[in-house]
């Protein structure tokens, strides 16, 4: 089951010549979630060739432009190309405001179906049959988002030639077993699922954290997360201006990752002024070895979990 990450635009503030600004894309089974959409971002999914007219959510994390303004393109270039999918997109409040102005000043014809919802209280944020979106809010200078996607655990792996060996008839009766049901044979022997199934196997979970101080909320919201994205504006040495702008350090993100007890970081979120990003993964790495810098179309996949894996 396809799960993959790819960041389309790793940059703070300001784009640079390698960074475009931030927008993660992560692609499971066929549907695009999107987080963020800094400007250029359409431009950036042609490059990455991630598909317009497919199933798509939009997770916006808080109103800043380079968090923001590239909707106004992405929805345009989606109409050009003619997208018939309704999109829906998330965010904090303003986010309805935003594309209704979007909507209503730009001159092209939409041709689908937007539906726009402000995140009030931070929790679910919706609910598919494998997975859901959870909320929690960020430290940042105005309201910001932190958000999970977590998949429900998955059946464990039916044995039919345990089954069979137990006398169960194929048909109905191993459906039943499969879906976590007891059946009773004709004989009144009484099969119980974990018989021929194993253990249900835990769903994986990805954590994208945008502009933020090092929060203990973020390391309990991120807890036994498989990836955490984070932000990681500045290096360490200028910790008292990331303080003020509420951003983090590469070693305040790590200190998060380690808390929290993720398989891997991923920093994010660059300024402008690391041409060279080393030292910021140097920093993180001295809390949190399983540490990688994010650079623009870099991709990750994220492999299903076994049942002992947890």
């Amino acid at each position: 089951m396809s799960f993959q990450i790819t960041f389309l635009g790793t940059a703070a503030s300001i784009p640079t010549s390698t960074r475009a600004l931030s927008s993660v894309a992560v692609q499971r089974q066929g549907e695009l979630f999107l987080f963020d959409c800094g400007e250029g971002t359409q431009r950036q999914m042609i490059q990455a060739k991630i598909g317009f007219n497919r199933k798509t959510r939009i997770f916006i994390t808080h109103m800043h432009g380079d968090h923001v303004l590239g909707l106004p393109g992405l929805l345009q270039t989606m109409s050009l190309l003619g997208r018939n999918k309704t999109l829906q997109i998330f965010g904090p409040k303003g986010i309805v405001n935003f594309v209704e102005a979007i909507i209503t000043t730009v001159e092209f014809s939409l041709s689908f179906t937007i539906e726009a919802c402000e995140i009030q209280n931070e929790g679910l944020v919706l609910r598919e049959k494998e997975y859901e979106i959870q909320s929690t809010w960020a430290d940042h200078s105005i309201p910001c988002l932190a958000y999970a996607l977590i998949e429900k655990p998955r059946s464990g792996k039916f044995h039919p030639e345990r089954a069979a060996a137990l006398g169960v008839p194929k048909g109905p009766l191993w459906h039943k077993l499969q879906i976590g049901k007891k059946i009773k044979l004709e004989d009144d022997r009484i099969i119980k699922p974990q018989d021929v199934v194993d253990p249900q196997r835990p769903g994986r979970k990805i954590v994208i954290v945008s502009d933020t101080k090092p929060s203990e909320a973020i390391a309990k919201f991120a807890a036994n997360a498989d990836v955490l994205v984070h932000e990681a504006t500045f290096a360490d040495v200028l910790l008292d201006r990331a303080e003020e702008d509420k951003h983090s350090t590469p070693s305040g993100a790590a200190t998060i990752a380690k808390k929290a007890g993720v398989k891997s970081l991923i920093l994010t979120h660059i300024s402008a002024r690391y041409g060279d990003s080393e030292i910021l993964l140097q920093g993180a790495k001295k809390v949190f070895p399983n540490t990688i810098i994010a650079e623009d179309f870099l991709r990750i996949n994220v492999p299903l979990k076994n049942f002992k894996d947890g």
